[in-house]
């Protein structure tokens, strides 16, 4: 406020300046209005253009005085008009409309809200995978980690729905909450549900009471890490080998995985109400089909070869690096 108010007087200033001069050429010189306009303004530039007639002692005593204070003013108004851009929210409320019209050409994107650890960890494997994804932060230290990292980011409360109209929700493929407090977590689970009625909205929880309010909010999955942590490391205890040969298996996007996901309807036609079976992914790729994702939503762990593939399903496939590159060329 007080830089704009700086702005503001300085530009009063030259406005009384240039009033200054006109009501003085026209006092001393007796020029009308305009000539007096003319003088005025060329003595205040120092553009060099010569008088519209020889000035009086008076006139050029005058002059003296007009350029003297001219150059005052210049100096107060640049060192204002500098420190204004400079110090004030200018260079941020144009990134924010720069921001503004990426987020308008985005389509089924992620939105992450929070970037802490497991916000970043979230980031970090979107982007493996190539997604488009935006973040929602208000800390100061994290913003300065999204500068860093060079993630596409909006400053603002998540909690607030005004910041949240900011990322294209309706247009978004899923929603990943990651706040630090499982009451902000809640509050945005309910917001964004209202914004977009079936998209995927997963959720960081710390409580097990929180877990059941989440889903009722709208919630499609609720993730505690440190139910999970624990439970992991307990796994390394009971079953050391199956779990480290879990780990080793990578999903990590283009390069090296060992994992990947064939969603049926991206499949041709030919293949349609056909069987896990007619697609030989054996003998053509070498990978093995794993798992199933029903339309209902259910998974089927090792599915039988009959297993019918129709629109809306998945197939969840395993094989080393050579053979998902295969699947990738093939399918």
């Amino acid at each position: 406020m007080f830089l704009k108010s700086r702005l503001y007087i300085a530009i009063v200033f030259v406005l009384i300046v240039i009033a200054i001069g006109v009501i003085g050429y026209m006092t001393i010189s007796g020029d009308n209005f305009v000539d007096s306009l003319y003088m005025t303004i060329i003595t205040m530039s120092t553009v060099g253009f010569s008088e519209i007639h020889a000035l009086s002692v008076q006139g050029k005593l005058f002059t003296i005085f007009l350029i003297v204070i001219s150059i005052v003013v210049y100096g107060y108004t640049f060192a204002s008009i500098t420190q204004y851009f400079t110090n004030s929210d200018v260079f941020k409320i144009l990134k924010e409309k720069r921001v503004q019209k990426q987020i308008q050409n985005l389509e089924n994107h992620t939105v992450v809200c929070g970037y802490g650890r497991n916000g970043k960890q979230a980031i970090n494997k979107l982007r493996q995978f190539n997604e488009p994804c935006i973040v929602i932060e208000k800390r100061d230290n994290e913003i300065a980690d999204l500068e860093r990292d060079g993630v596409m980011y909006v400053e603002g409360d998540a909690t607030n729905d005004d910041d949240l109209k900011k990322l294209g929700l309706e247009k978004a493929k899923s929603l990943i909450t990651a706040l630090p407090s499982d009451a902000d977590n809640l509050f945005v689970v309910l917001s964004a549900r209202q914004f977009n009625k079936n998209f995927t909205i997963i959720s960081r929880a710390s409580n097990e009471s929180s877990y059941r309010k989440l889903k009722i909010a709208g919630a499609t999955n609720v993730i505690m890490p440190d139910k999970l942590g624990g439970a992991h490391m307990a796994s390394l205890v009971v079953t050391p080998d199956l779990v480290e040969f879990i780990d080793r298996l990578n999903i990590a996007g283009n390069e090296n995985a060992n994992l990947e996901e064939i969603s049926v309807s991206s499949l041709p036609k030919e293949y349609f109400s056909k069987t896990i079976l007619d697609l030989d992914l054996r003998k053509k790729t070498g990978c093995n089909a794993i798992g199933f994702k029903t339309i209902s939503g259910d998974y089927i762990v090792n599915p039988d070869s009959t297993t019918k593939l129709e629109r809306g399903t998945y197939l969840i496939v395993l094989g080393n690096k050579e053979q998902i590159d295969k699947l990738r060329e093939i399918f």
